[in-house]
């Protein structure tokens, strides 16, 4: 399979389960879409302007997770981990229904919508793929948090680290090549929280389908779930599966190096706000050639389309 076409999903596939942060039963379609479709997901519990588009300005919320809604108030939350399982798998087009106004959370990591999309197959198409390549450095820095993205070559490198004070989590820092690495931890890395902070998402309204099914709960210098961490840095690949899927609402693949430290959906949503404001800041490039070795970013194969 060539990375260098534009992809879909072969068959539907129907996925239905809780909102972490509703308490709702929602059922959710993942459809294959047209090339440059994009991806868009479709509130089919609303009968007129349903359409929502992943999109960084779209963001309306990125508090606790990323929401995004569109003009006429429509909204659809924590898309992070499904749009970063897109992403990852690179799916450039689907149509994702949804009836309910949140992503279920699942098992809170994005393993089952990649299990889901593998299981039924990746469609390649004729088209050529189009990416973001950034052309110089942009920085954006919130208190202690920081974030920055600048040129690559190939790739879209993320290096990331965490910090809390909670002696079991503390500093982690993980780096990975999201084209290269194999990115079954970072899938496969559930959302956390510390048990102290439970009744708090509670009390303003947020966290009422969360369970011990669907986060990692840290108490102290212990984890309350029975099966433990399912790899020793879990909680910060969590952060790069979110950071993926945040990126993913710039509409296409981007080709650069990005370093967070301390961040979360908002320093990113930032970021890419901060990237865009300005079109000498990047290129929006498609790859016009059927066949080119690993190193794909080349500027002689590349046709400036922005």
């Amino acid at each position: 399979m060539s990375i260098l076409n534009q992809k879909s999903i072969k068959k539907n596939i129907f996925l239905n389960g809780i909102g972490l942060h509703t308490g709702e039963i929602v059922n959710l379609a993942i459809k294959p879409a047209e090339p440059n479709t994009g991806i868009v997901f479709k509130r089919t519990d609303l009968k007129r302007n349903n359409i929502i588009i992943p999109n960084l300005f779209n963001v309306s919320c990125a508090v606790f997770c990323t929401t995004i809604s569109n003009e006429d108030g429509a909204s659809v939350s924590t898309v992070e981990h499904l749009m970063g399982a897109l992403y990852g798998l690179g799916i450039d087009n689907a149509l994702i229904e949804i009836d309910k106004q949140e992503v279920p959370i699942l098992d809170g990591s994005a393993k089952l919508f990649v299990d889901a999309i593998q299981n039924v197959g990746i469609e390649e198409s004729n088209s050529p793929i189009k990416v973001i390549k950034i052309n110089k450095k942009i920085e954006f820095t919130d208190k202690e948090k920081s974030i920055y993205i600048e040129p690559g070559k190939i790739n879209l490198d993320i290096d990331f680290e965490l910090n809390y004070e909670n002696e079991l989590i503390g500093i982690q820092r993980n780096a990975v090549k999201v084209y290269e690495s194999d990115l079954t931890d970072i899938y496969n890395s559930r959302t956390f929280c510390l048990f102290e902070d439970v009744e708090n998402l509670k009390k303003i309204g947020l966290a009422k389908g969360g369970s011990l099914d669907n986060a990692i709960v840290v108490k102290g210098n212990k984890i309350l779930n029975k099966e433990g961490l399912r790899n020793n840095k879990e909680f910060v690949n969590h952060k790069i599966l979110d950071c993926i899927g945040d990126l993913y609402l710039a509409g296409y693949k981007i080709i650069g190096k990005l370093k967070c430290s301390k961040g979360g959906h908002k320093l990113t949503n930032q970021l890419l706000r901060k990237v865009f404001e300005n079109k000498e800041n990047f290129s929006l490039v498609e790859i016009n050639e059927k066949n080119i070795p690993h190193a794909f970013i080349n500027k002689s194969h590349l046709k400036s389309i922005a």
